[in-house]
C-alpha cells in the first residue's frame, strides 16, 4: 500500500497534469492498460490531475477484462496518492458512462458539473472545482474540460466556459485544463485574463495528437493568477502507448 505524501503546511509550487484517458483503452481500443496508466501518472508526482473520457460505471467490461477495476476509473487512478476527487458524468449509456475527473492532494471544497452536450450524440461537460490550498486566503478554483469534435459545437461550448469563468472571482487563481480538440487553434480565453501556458512559454501550443506521433493541437492548459514554470509535453514511453492524446504538465506557482 503506498502511503500519501504530508502536505506541507503552505503550499507555493504544485504539479498539475491533464490527459485523456480515451477509457483505459489504447488507441483503437486494442488493449486495456489502465493498470499501466496508473503507475505512469503516478511517475509524474502531478498534485491535480484533469482527466477526461474516464469511466465511472461500465456493466459488460468487467466480464471482457479480468483485470478490470471493482471501483470507479478514476477512484482506481486517485487510489492512495490522491485522497480527494470528484467526477462529472457526460455520457450516459444502457451499459455504463464515462466524463472527466479531477484528482487532488489538497481538499475539495466544492464542485460542479457544467453539461455543454450541443445537439448531436456528443455528451461534454466542464467540471469545475474548488480546492482548498494550505496556507491560503484564496481558494483556486480549476475546470476539467472536454470539447466537441465540431466547431460549431466548440464555439458554444467556449461561450458556455467564458460565462462560467466569469462567476469567479477575478482576483482567484485559475488553472483551466483539458482535452479543447481545437485542431484549427480558435480557442482564446485571453479576452478572460488567461494565458495558456505553452504559448506564453514556446509562442504555439503543444502538439499532443495523435500520441505516437504528434501533429494536432488539441490539450491546453491556461492559467490566470497564477505562474508557470516548465511546461511538458509527455509523448514519448510509455505513455506514447497509453492513450490516443500525449498529456501535458506544468509546475504552478502561487
Amino acid at each position: 500500500m503506498t502511503v500519501p505524501e504530508q502536505v506541507p503546511d503552505t503550499i507555493t509550487r504544485f504539479r498539475v497534469l491533464t490527459v485523456n484517458t480515451h477509457k483505459g483503452f489504447t488507441a483503437l481500443n486494442r488493449r486495456f492498460i489502465l493498470p499501466e496508466l496508473r503507475e505512469a501518472v503516478r511517475s509524474v508526482a502531478a498534485d491535480v490531475v484533469f482527466l477526461q473520457e474516464i469511466h465511472g460505471t461500465h456493466e459488460h467490461h468487467p466480464k471482457r477484462y479480468s483485470n478490470w477495476p471493482s471501483m470507479p476509473q478514476y477512484e482506481f487512478l486517485a487510489d492512495s496518492i490522491w485522497p480527494q476527487f470528484a467526477y462529472g458524468r457526460n455520457a450516459v449509456y444502457p451499459h455504463g458512462d464515462h466524463g472527466n475527473a479531477l484528482l487532488s492532494k489538497f481538499q475539495i471544497i466544492q464542485h460542479d458539473n457544467l453539461d455543454v452536450s450541443q445537439s448531436g450524440h456528443e455528451s461534454r461537460g466542464l467540471l469545475h472545482c474548488v480546492l482548498r490550498l494550505p496556507g491560503h486566503t484564496k481558494d483556486l478554483h480549476v475546470i476539467c474540460v472536454h470539447l466537441g469534435l465540431r466547431e460549431v459545437h466548440r464555439r458554444k461550448q467556449l461561450k458556455l466556459l467564458t460565462e462560467r469563468i466569469r462567476e469567479i472571482p477575478e482576483d482567484a487563481p485559475l488553472i483551466v485544463a483539458g482535452d479543447f480538440n481545437d485542431w484549427r487553434q480558435q480557442a482564446d480565453l485571453s479576452h478572460a485574463g488567461l494565458h495558456e501556458v505553452f504559448v506564453q512559454a514556446h509562442g504555439k501550443h503543444a502538439r499532443t495528437f495523435p500520441a505516437r506521433l504528434p501533429l494536432l493541437r488539441l490539450d491546453r492548459i491556461y492559467v490566470r493568477n497564477v505562474k508557470a514554470h516548465q511546461p511538458q509535453v509527455l509523448s514519448v514511453h510509455p505513455w506514447s502507448h497509453l492513450s490516443d492524446h500525449a498529456p501535458l504538465s506544468v509546475e504552478i506557482e502561487l
